[in-house]
């Protein structure tokens, strides 16, 4: 089965479709649970056998822990963990940034990924076998302007993602990163709380969507066993860098 985090949209709901088309059986997390009851339906329709869904906020590292000892036999049929909730919350110099917004993007883009693998991976460990696939960013390697923390936290993810390669190197289970550059999803109205706003930065250029991302995880995990593509960097053709992108007037 393929668990997938922040799954009721974007990336996670892009994931999601793309492998219910491949027959695939599916368990979702995220906090929305009418859009995960409604994405259940769609994503049975589209051809997945099962579709298990929870209400979890991967910072609740408790909640996380019940859920999976609640349904042990469940969460042992995993063979992939998508682990893509993440956020960004406000774009302000560091000086200017709340205390709430470190907390939700330290919570969620670090201990999240942290709390969600230490959960399942026993599971990928008992049968020797799995793949996991952290959702990172190209500011994992590239800082930009009023982006401090949460490229802080992308870091994390990097340096999380290459930690499990070398504590699980000589067992079957694989780790993958994805790191994108501009997508158009909720993310960015979710980062400055106002959708106008969060529209005009694709503007004048052709960004990627959820779908784009779906795909080159889909890619990722359908090699051979014997091949673990260690990080995928994407991004759209009109970007170069964080910082660099050409826009049509």
């Amino acid at each position: 089965m393929i668990l997938i985090t922040g799954a009721s949209s974007g990336i996670g709901a892009a994931c999601a479709k793309l492998f219910a088309k491949k027959g695939q059986p599916l368990i979702l997390w995220a906090r929305r649970q009418a859009r995960l009851e409604t994405l259940k339906r769609e994503l049975l329709e589209l051809g997945s056998p099962q579709v298990e869904i929870a209400t979890i906020d991967v910072r609740d590292a408790q909640s996380i822990e019940r859920e999976v000892a609640g349904r042990g036999d469940l969460y042992a049929q995993t063979d992939v963990l998508i682990n893509n909730a993440g956020m960004a919350s406000g774009l302000l110099a560091f000086q200017d940034s709340k205390i709430s917004d470190f907390d939700q993007m330290v919570d969620t883009n670090i201990k999240g990924i942290l709390y969600v693998t230490h959960a399942i991976l026993p599971f990928l460990i008992k049968k020797n076998h799995g793949h996991i696939i952290n959702l990172g960013s190209v500011a994992s390697r590239w800082t930009y302007p009023k982006g401090h923390t949460y490229c802080a936290t992308k870091a994390a993810v990097k340096s999380i993602s290459e930690g499990l390669r070398f504590d699980l190197n000589g067992t079957a289970i694989r780790v993958t990163e994805i790191s994108p550059g501009m997508v158009e999803t909720e993310f960015s109205e979710v980062r400055l709380g106002d959708a106008a706003k969060a529209k005009a930065i694709y503007q004048g250029m052709t960004p990627l969507t959820a779908v784009d991302i779906a795909e080159a995880i889909g890619w990722a995990v359908e090699r051979p066993a014997h091949v673990n593509i260690q990080e995928i960097v994407i991004y759209p053709a009109a970007q170069a860098s964080p910082t660099v992108v050409s826009r049509k007037t």
